[in-house]
């Protein structure tokens, strides 16, 4: 897919891995929409000359006051970036189960829900693409973060299903797959951290090439030795 001249929405654009998908799609000639909830990120990436929309995604309300705010826009490329976690640990304390709530909407609701929206303005482009952001933990989860894991697993379901009901469309529908990015969400994890940077240019380039799937860094790892034996993976990850 040629990125230059498309319009992009981002959400979750203002830190992370969405910041940085989002300057990089704009450096290749993008219009780059972008979704943040802090008053600092959104200031300083519309400092930038990015258009920002601000939102969180928490809530079904939350995705229809932003497909309205978009108003009649034409969109090439949805990336569903945004993501948050959660404490979920018995083994800690109980679970806050608004926080849990919170982000299985975030995570999987509001992917659906954006995606069902703006699936018939997509299908007016000559060419389009819905980017999923799911996470190796789709595959095969951490006991420290189910809910988490769960939701990424449901958004990587989703994501397969949605790509063969698209198939004969325009639209590319496409999963990446970061390992562990150097993050906000991911500070104070001794993990050895890839670069946002880095992640960022690996799913640029899955649009790019048109491949459905971005498997990144240590993901192509876990993805083999998945495909050997799954019980194994989910042994190491659940460890992890």
């Amino acid at each position: 897919m040629e990125i230059s001249g498309t319009t992009a929405l981002v959400t979750g654009g203002s830190a992370g891995i969405g910041r940085e998908i989002a300057h990089q799609l704009k450096l290749k000639g993008a219009t780059v929409i972008i979704t943040g909830r802090d008053e600092g990120r959104v200031a300083a990436m519309r400092n930038l000359g990015f258009e920002v929309i601000p939102a969180g995604l928490s809530y079904a309300r939350d995705v229809d006051n932003l497909v309205e705010a978009l108003g009649d826009r034409a969109i090439d490329i949805l990336v569903n970036n945004a993501g948050q976690g959660v404490d979920h640990d018995f083994r800690e304390a109980p679970p806050d189960m608004t926080a849990t709530d919170e982000c299985i909407h975030a995570n999987l609701n509001a992917p659906i829900r954006l995606g069902a929206a703006l699936i018939p303005r997509l299908g007016e482009q000559p060419a389009a693409a819905i980017v999923n952001v799911t996470s190796g933990l789709a595959i095969a989860p951490r006991a420290s973060s189910p809910v988490y894991c769960a939701t990424k697993a449901g958004l990587r379901s989703y994501t397969q299903a949605l790509r063969a009901q698209l198939g004969d469309t325009n639209i590319r529908v496409i999963e990446a797959l970061p390992p562990v990015v150097d993050t906000q969400m991911t500070a104070g994890r001794d993990n050895r951290k890839m670069l946002p940077e880095e992640c960022a240019r690996q799913i640029i380039e899955a649009i790019e090439k048109d491949r459905v799937e971005a498997n990144i860094g240590m993901v192509k790892l876990l993805k083999l030795v998945h495909s050997i034996s799954p019980a194994l993976a989910q042994k190491i990850m659940l460890r992890f």
